[in-house]
């Protein structure tokens, strides 16, 4: 072989192992970003549960249902904050005859900082299928139960108020195995906490708001 073949031949070997070795670093780099991305997801639990803890795979058999508007209709401006700021009528069915007590939380996961929480209200008697329009804001409502503090920092009913298009409210129902302790005032995160292991049956009602 000549100087030159050698030569070329020694170019062509160099410039093979510097290809193959960007190419390595590139897999590699890609090997390191996908570790990562796996743990990152185990790290944060997965994709996030369609119903948080304890609710997910309680039966949802309690009806809820409401003279003031239809499943998936829009909610009347009047139970809302940009009017009266009223609670609507409620009406239940349905409910198991082992419950010893009832809990209601309304919410809307669709505001931009993610679920903001209407209304509390636990300790609701277990006897109890309807429920009236306008709770007020008291903390111990008559026959009602004990309410809970919103996500305006109240205790009672905060009506939807969205910022922009327009958003679900959701109005859950639990049916419980237990009468829950009157104190502290209970948020929806610590209500939930409570009610863990004690839900028999559940039910929602959906209503849509769009601010004029």
């Amino acid at each position: 072989m000549t100087n030159a073949n050698k030569d070329a031949t020694s170019v062509i070997l160099n410039l093979i192992q510097n290809l193959s070795g960007g190419l390595m670093n590139r897999i590699r780099l890609m090997l390191v970003g996908f570790t990562m991305l796996i743990a990152l997801l185990l790290a944060c639990g997965g994709p996030p549960a369609k119903e948080p803890p304890p609710t997910g795979g309680i039966p949802m058999t309690i009806t809820i249902t409401s003279s003031a508007f239809e499943p998936g209709g829009m909610i009347p401006k009047k139970y809302t904050g940009d009017a009266e700021d009223v609670s609507p009528p409620l009406a239940l069915a349905n409910v198991p005859e082992p419950a010893k007590s009832l809990a209601l939380i309304c919410d809307d996961p669709d505001a931009p900082a993610g679920d903001w929480v209407h209304w509390v209200l636990y300790n609701i008697p277990s006897t109890v299928r309807e429920i009236p329009e306008d709770i007020g804001p008291d903390k111990r409502v008559a026959g009602m139960g004990i309410q809970g503090r919103n996500d305006f920092g109240t205790i009672g009913y905060g009506g939807p108020l969205p910022p922009s298009g327009t958003h679900r409210y959701f109005y859950k129902v639990y049916a419980l195995d237990i009468v829950l302790s009157p104190e502290p005032t209970l948020s929806k995160a610590m209500l939930l906490k409570v009610m863990e292991g004690h839900i028999l049956a559940r039910g929602e009602l959906m209503g849509r708001y769009a601010r004029q």
